[in-house]
């Protein structure tokens, strides 16, 4: 299994390029799903998770032809709507194959998902959301199997703010006969994004964006070519790497748009942020200043950002209080950053993190995606080398990671 070696101590500085975003890419290349038309996406990620989906999508019938970061996908001969176990149980973003199977096809047999072990995301949400557009739904055996005929519009309201709940939704209500509106709608860009290339492919969607989405159903979709937005979440990480590093570097491709919160913390902690009309510039100072975050849904502060910040707070000047008010189990990398040197202290959701001196490099398991990117920057400002194991969470969410910080000057490698 690769070990990420890292020996810290290098100042990040330079310029590199943000990749798209997988939290945009993934339900957008199931919007494929809807089309019996080729549908082309640009400015798509190389990650695990993405080949993943491609694998599964294309043992459903699809033709998949990909080259570089294009992606061109071909649902013609969609005939096989079923999601196995085995092909969804690391991802959980696989659930959403389900809302554009069942509008496409009247029938969808769904493994339940796996992924990251960060706390229940359960899929009930997207369930209780299509049977209230007619859908009969059961769950046995592992699976969730969908079949209607056709459905029809419904007005839906989401016991809670969900991604996956509300893009899944959308996508089912663009082929239903009839209105739907989806109330408590997720907000994030990466809906917005959805929501963008549906449009493209001549879905009637609007309110996108905010907490009430309208869809108005069509008889068909066509084929379109979209480009993926820029990963708001990777530009985050390389932001805090940069800003706990002490350094100072250009990020390309990306926007301050998508990460106004983000910003706005990393200038509490002393950063000096240039925004640009497609770039972010970030200079650090000597230390940075603890900030204290609370997690929610967009457009406050993204939980995808949390243990980055635990990372940056371990090493700032003062005391920092961390609220997570979306996962249950997503401090699992505190006791991984207390290997390092870290104060920190937990109590249910709330860690208080005491900035120290200096880290130490040890050697570290990363338990989940965004653990691992804190566990990086953790060992980018470390006393000596720090060696990452189970990393096969980064290569599900960063792109060419180890060439990206090489770039900026971090001494990293991958040992096999």
């Amino acid at each position: 299994m690769d070990k990420l070696l890292i020996e810290g101590g290098a100042r990040l500085s330079g310029e590199i390029a943000i990749s798209g975003a997988k939290n945009a890419a993934l339900p957008i290349l199931c919007a494929a799903l809807l089309t019996r038309e080729p549908v082309t996406f640009t400015n798509v990620p190389q990650l695990k998770d993405i080949g993943t989906l491609l694998k599964l999508i294309g043992q459903m019938g699809v033709k998949v032809a990909r080259e570089g970061d294009t992606v061109t996908l071909d649902a013609s001969a969609l005939d096989n709507p079923v999601a196995p176990y085995e092909m969804v149980k690391t991802m959980r973003a696989s659930i959403l194959v389900l809302g554009p199977l069942v509008a496409r096809c009247g029938e969808a047999r769904v493994s339940l998902p796996g992924g990251c072990a960060i706390g229940a995301r359960p899929v009930d949400q997207h369930i209780k959301g299509l049977q209230a557009m007619g859908a009969q739904v059961t769950v046995e055996h592992g699976y969730v199997h969908a079949q209607v005929p056709r459905l029809r519009g419904a007005r839906l309201f989401t016991d809670m703010v969900t991604v996956t709940g509300t893009e899944n939704l959308m996508m089912a209500a663009c082929l239903a006969d009839g209105e739907t509106i989806i109330e408590n709608a997720a907000r994030e860009p990466e809906v917005v994004d959805l929501a963008n290339c549906l449009v493209a492919m001549g879905a009637r969607i609007s309110g996108a964006g905010t907490d009430v989405i309208r869809i108005r159903g069509v008889e068909s979709l066509s084929g379109t070519t979209h480009r993926i937005m820029p990963d708001r979440i990777e530009t985050g990480t390389y932001l805090c790497a940069a800003a706990a590093t002490g350094g100072e570097i250009r990020l390309s491709g990306t926007s301050s748009c998508y990460l106004d919160s983000v910003v706005d913390k990393l200038m509490d902690a002393g950063c000096d942020i240039v925004s640009e009309r497609d770039a972010i510039r970030l200079k650090a100072p000597e230390r940075l200043t603890s900030v204290s975050i609370r997690t929610a849904p967009y457009p406050a502060f993204p939980t995808d950002m949390q243990a980055q910040f635990m990372a940056i707070n371990a090493v700032a000047g003062g005391t920092a209080v961390i609220r997570e008010t979306i996962f249950e189990n997503r401090f699992m990398h505190a006791v991984e950053l207390q290997r390092l040197g870290a104060d920190i202290r937990i109590d249910g959701n709330t860690a208080v993190v005491q900035g120290v001196a200096q880290l130490q490099g040890a050697t570290v398991m990363a338990t989940d995606l965004r653990a691992s990117a804190s566990l990086v920057i953790a060992g980018l400002v470390a006393e000596g080398e720090t060696t990452i194991e189970r990393i096969y969470h980064l290569d599900r969410g960063y792109e060419h990671l180890e060439e990206k910080l090489a770039a900026l000057g971090a001494r990293v490698r991958r040992l096999a």
